[in-house]
């Protein structure tokens, strides 16, 4: 079976930056290292909210910074979209260490598998400016991660996992997260690999996003 089309609307601005509520929000790529069955982009959406994510092109860090503007004017700046930040570490680092400087938190909404698709442990880089990890764990197990995560590259999960291991040597505020809702994902035994790796744990609900 096809893909469903993306949806777009080619004639709008390309949203690089949106806000909810009082935070900001980083669209750095609609690129990732997963396919998630669950992911409104797999579904053929590009929308959250009243926005359009879907971007033509990478986008240099110097136009995420014009569009910020003050990062002081918001409670926190969170590096989420459609795509898997880390994949731009460059461009990343670079917004973020400008977002930092104000004094306004960063957080990273990410898979985990920076250290993987980069070939080298990005941490140390990360706490520089980061405040925050928010990381996709998803399952309680291999099988049934790469069910609902379909990753592109094998040993994702074994990547992720060490990678929320590693984190909280070099960002304290680090979490795991998983969806309720999803068919074989296991909410308790998801936390409870999260407390033997030493992070905190965040249950999301399904198709809630944003």
């Amino acid at each position: 079976m096809s893909k469903p089309a993306l949806q777009s609307t080619p004639s709008s601005p390309e949203t690089l930056v949106y806000t909810i509520g009082n935070n900001l929000y980083i669209n750095l790529t609609d690129r990732c290292t997963l396919a998630c069955e669950f992911c409104p982009k797999i579904q053929g959406s590009m929308d959250v909210h009243e926005y359009t994510l879907l971007l033509s092109r990478r986008h240099p860090a110097e136009d995420y910074i014009s569009k910020i503007g003050d990062p002081a004017q918001y409670d926190e700046i969170v590096f989420c979209g459609f795509g898997e930040p880390t994949l731009r570490i460059k461009e990343l680092l670079e917004v973020a260490a400008y977002c930092k400087q104000a004094g306004t938190p960063v957080r990273v909404n990410t898979d985990g598998l920076g250290n993987l698709v980069n070939k080298r442990n990005i941490l140390p880089e990360l706490a520089q400016s980061v405040d925050a990890l928010s990381v996709s764990m998803n399952a309680q197990n291999e099988k049934i991660y790469d069910q609902h995560c379909v990753p592109a590259v094998k040993g994702s999960y074994d990547s992720m996992l060490e990678f929320l291991r590693l984190a909280p040597q070099y960002i304290p505020d680090t979490t795991a997260t998983a969806i309720d809702g999803l068919e074989g994902v296991d909410i308790e035994a998801c936390e409870l690999k999260a407390k033997e790796l030493g992070v905190k744990f965040r249950r999301r609900v399904l198709d809630i996003v944003g």
